[in-house]
């Protein structure tokens, strides 16, 4: 039921704060001492957070729900508010509108609605913890690149190196709008070329000798725990995406008739299809009567709103006997690409798309999400009946040498 002006006007303090809902998120807060506050509940990244919309009496009902519409409008358009707001406030503190900070929030706000919202928090949280108390109210056109380098190292120096790469870089994308938009004329991030030492490429450990392979379906096959972990695991090596689309599967974008689960890539912000063999439908079918009330796949153990938690599947692996140095939840990725190219001959094309790589035809056009499907779906069930095999201790056909 919605609240009206009489019903707020009278509402009296209680010894404990107490809330008085109206519609869509907005509710009003009644503390011990009588003030009364105006907050917004909303969700953003799968997290529920809080806006305040002002005091009453000096915000009355009409407006509140006016800011809550704004408020509404910028999550339909992918954007935070409570983000929206820091770099408002930004400018009236003082900053000017063209103050690094006030730049990189507009930058943001701009091009975070293209993105994985995963992808865009991270982005937000480097600025604001490494970035932002440094350089944010400088005005964009006087940050030089000595200035720029001294922000970078200090991420650098505490052994961070790649997130000190991917913060140039940010910066770098941040100049260049802000030469766009006419607040200054040139980006200094290309000026600290090769300051920074290059980040060592690491692999992600996995294992793709088959018979050692074998033995860790088997050990897989045997987790004792929870049956929404233990069809995880199960399922991982059948359809190797990554481990957080695979955490944050939804029932909604599976068909268990078609074999298909269809979803956005976390990654690349693309549609990407995965047909499913016959052994991933009879997971998820044993799966559905446990978790099918709820959104989510993998339910977490606490509440079938949220999914299970990134360390679950790592944390039953090692409890199986499986080290980290053997295999990680990203290795089922490198696996199947080693083993259906070098052991099953499966062609690299059909492969680099269904691990939803960027794949472009003979005129550098991406290929769409439908590509070879039908060869996929074969390529699919060809590797889940290898996998049986590999289970039972099959005589397997060593990795050919290169």
């Amino acid at each position: 039921m919605s609240l009206t002006d009489p019903a707020i006007r009278n509402a009296k303090p209680k010894d404990k704060p107490f809330k008085l809902y109206d519609e869509d998120g907005l509710f009003l807060l009644v503390t011990p001492t009588g003030g009364k506050w105006w907050r917004f509940r909303y969700q953003y990244d799968d997290k529920a957070k809080l806006l305040s919309l002002g005091v009453y009496p000096e915000v009355g009902l009409k407006e509140a729900r006016d800011r809550r519409d704004e408020a509404r409008k910028l999550l339909a358009s992918g954007i935070d508010p409570s983000a929206n707001r820091k770099a408002e406030k930004a400018t009236k503190a003082g900053q000017a509108p063209n103050s690094f900070e006030v730049v990189a929030r507009e930058w943001y706000a701009k091009y975070s609605t293209t993105w994985a919202k995963d992808h865009g928090n991270r982005i937000i949280r480097r600025f604001e913890r490494d970035i932002f108390p440094w350089i944010g109210k400088s005005t964009i056109a006087e940050v030089k690149a000595p200035d720029l380098l001294s922000v970078v190292r200090r991420i650098e120096s505490r052994g961070a190196l790649e997130t000190a790469h991917r913060a140039l870089a940010n910066c770098g994308q941040v100049f260049r709008y802000g030469i766009a938009t006419g607040r200054c004329e040139r980006d200094p991030s290309g000026d600290l070329r090769g300051a920074l030492p290059p980040v060592k490429g690491e692999h992600f450990a996995a294992v793709t000798d088959p018979v050692r392979l074998g033995d860790i379906l088997r050990a897989l096959e045997g987790y004792e725990g929870t049956l929404t972990v233990r069809c995880a695991l199960r399922l991982a090596p059948l359809v190797f995406v990554r481990p957080g689309e695979l955490r944050k599967a939804q029932w909604a974008d599976i068909d268990l008739d078609k074999a298909e689960w269809r979803y956005t890539v976390t990654k690349t912000n693309t549609p990407h299809i995965v047909p499913l063999a016959r052994q991933a439908v009879e997971i998820l079918r044993e799966l559905q009567p446990l978790t099918g009330r709820g959104p989510f796949v993998f339910a977490g153990a606490r509440s079938i709103k949220r999914p299970m938690s990134d360390n679950a599947i790592l944390a039953a692996m090692r409890r199986t006997g499986i080290s980290k140095e053997e295999m990680s939840g990203h290795g089922f990725r490198a696996v199947a690409r080693t083993i259906l190219d070098e052991v099953l001959g499966v062609r690299p094309d059909y492969i680099e798309h269904q691990l939803a790589h960027a794949v472009r035809d003979p005129n550098g056009r991406a290929y769409n999400r439908t590509a070879h499907l039908s060869e996929r779906r074969k390529m699919m069930q060809q590797w889940a009946d290898y996998l049986d095999r590999l289970k039972v201790g099959a005589e397997v056909i060593p990795l050919r040498k290169v």
